[in-house]
């Protein structure tokens, strides 16, 4: 035997004999004291770091998690290869794209739909109507709030936040004060609100589609959220300036076919619900049939779009605008999709499915579930979602399948869906707010009243308790 292959021998042999049940497709050979463990571990570390600092390097969250989550399932694959087992890491590695594509798929509908609204102008209306109202700064506070919280259980959380942030700019941009107590109410009212519905959050949407917890269950959780956003809130109130901004006098109007879509959007959710619901079919199926039928309704609105060329309509006031009557493009709305959002969390998938083929989630399992017991384990899963992205959390607990009561999982969707309101870092509505009123919404400004938050996030966990406690 020459050098090398000593060398490499070395390398090989100290697998250990040890087996761990994989939900990636039956048994696998537990690495979590190999080097290839140890080494899957520091790669997945390294690019969350690169993540995280992702507003100071500007480079796409999407980028290193897709690079780790190849290192990770190439080592993987190299190691199981020599050992002859090639075939379980490849049934591993499609057992974990199959899970991406279905909550991929069903995510690009859902996002091609809120870019169709936001095409045909129905955010940018409802801004208008809100700057021309005149409210006072603590009206304006309370009302974006509440939009947030309500539009959010079915556009996402970072839309909806962007959409008010927008109003809170344009009415009260020179007071710095109001802008960030908005903002923060905003965010948290925006993370609260997606947590007790299987649209509001990519959390939600897994949890929904893995069967554990069925649509009208999430439902539960409303009460609790909503004392997740009013403690805060209420908290904040009489720090926002009791002044009255001038009005503005912008009126837009929405473009032909927007109600429609409107429709639509809420009739692919019906048929994702009814497919799952009635057939046992994936949602995702529901989801594709409704991008469909905007894909038909895009259609409509291109051969009849000579029809509504031609001068602004007599029952337009004055000043009004409808915007150019352009043709509906159904692709050109699915283009425009989150696809740095997408992408991530492929590489976050690939890399906790790599992760826990490994072995590493069987260990963390034991550890929370076992150690610790549900619920402080589920508690704490919201606080490290504040730090840590909510989605490799997410995914990392339903890929641990700890054996819990249907109220626990309802409490580790509301904890992780809530949790990130606790630091701007924490969700990507903070993210996104701290970029788009930046210096006026900070990391600091935002932590000055994390102990609100943090009051809002125990009061939501006790009244989840108490009102579900025969579910737990």
């Amino acid at each position: 035997m020459n050098l090398t292959a000593i060398g490499l021998s070395a390398v090989l042999t100290p697998l250990p004999a040890v087996a761990h049940a994989s939900a990636a497709g039956g048994t696998a050979v537990d690495l979590t004291g190999h080097w290839v463990g140890y080494a899957a571990i520091a790669i997945f570390v390294a690019a969350y770091c690169l993540v995280m600092v992702e507003e100071m390097t500007h480079l796409r969250k999407s980028k290193p998690v897709i690079l780790a989550a190849g290192i990770i399932w190439v080592l993987i694959g190299w190691i199981y290869a020599t050992q002859g087992l090639s075939v379980r890491a490849e049934n591993a590695l499609r057992h974990n794209l199959l899970e991406y594509a279905e909550l991929m798929l069903f995510l690009l509908v859902a996002m091609t739909y809120i870019n169709a609204m936001e095409e045909r102008l129905v955010f940018e209306s409802l801004r208008s109507w809100l700057v021309r109202k005149g409210f006072g700064f603590r009206q304006l506070y309370w009302l974006t709030g509440l939009l947030a919280f309500f539009i959010s259980p079915v556009a996402d959380n970072m839309t909806t936040a962007l959409l008010m942030c927008a109003v809170i700019l344009t009415v009260g941009g020179a007071n710095a004060q109001f802008v960030s107590l908005a903002c923060i109410n905003v965010v948290v009212a925006a993370n609260a609100g997606g947590a007790f519905s299987p649209f509001g959050d990519i959390t939600t949407l897994m949890v929904w589609q893995k069967g554990i917890v069925e649509f009208w269950q999430f439902f539960d959780l409303f009460v609790p959220s909503v004392v997740n956003w009013l403690v805060p809130a209420a908290l904040m109130h009489f720090a926002v300036p009791a002044e009255h901004p001038a009005s503005g006098s912008e009126r837009i109007r929405t473009q032909r076919g927007a109600m429609r879509i409107i429709a639509l959007f809420l009739a692919t959710i019906a048929l994702a619900v009814s497919f799952h619901n009635f057939l046992h079919l994936p949602p995702v199926l529901g989801m594709l049939t409704g991008l469909s039928l905007l894909q038909l309704f895009g259609y409509y609105l291109k051969v009849t779009h000579d029809r509504y060329h031609g001068p602004l309509r007599d029952d337009v006031a004055d000043g009004a605008e409808i915007g150019n009557p352009v043709a509906f493009d159904v692709f050109r709305t699915i283009a425009r999709s989150e696809w740095d959002t997408l992408l991530f969390f492929y590489g976050v998938v690939m890399c906790v499915g790599g992760l826990g083929f490994l072995g590493y989630l069987a260990l963390a399992s034991d550890v929370l579930y076992t150690q610790w017991g549900a619920t402080n384990a589920n508690i704490a899963i919201g606080l490290l979602s504040a730090v840590v992205d909510n989605i490799p959390v997410m995914f990392a607990v339903l890929t641990m399948e700890p054996d819990m009561s249907l109220g626990q999982w309802l409490l580790v969707t509301l904890t992780a869906g809530v949790g990130g309101s606790l630091l701007s870092i924490g969700s990507a509505a903070g993210v996104a707010l701290m970029g788009q009123a930046r210096g006026a919404y900070t990391f600091f400004s935002h932590l000055r009243w994390t102990w609100a938050i943090g009051l809002g996030y125990t009061a939501s966990i006790a009244v989840h308790g108490w009102l579900n406690a025969d579910i737990f």
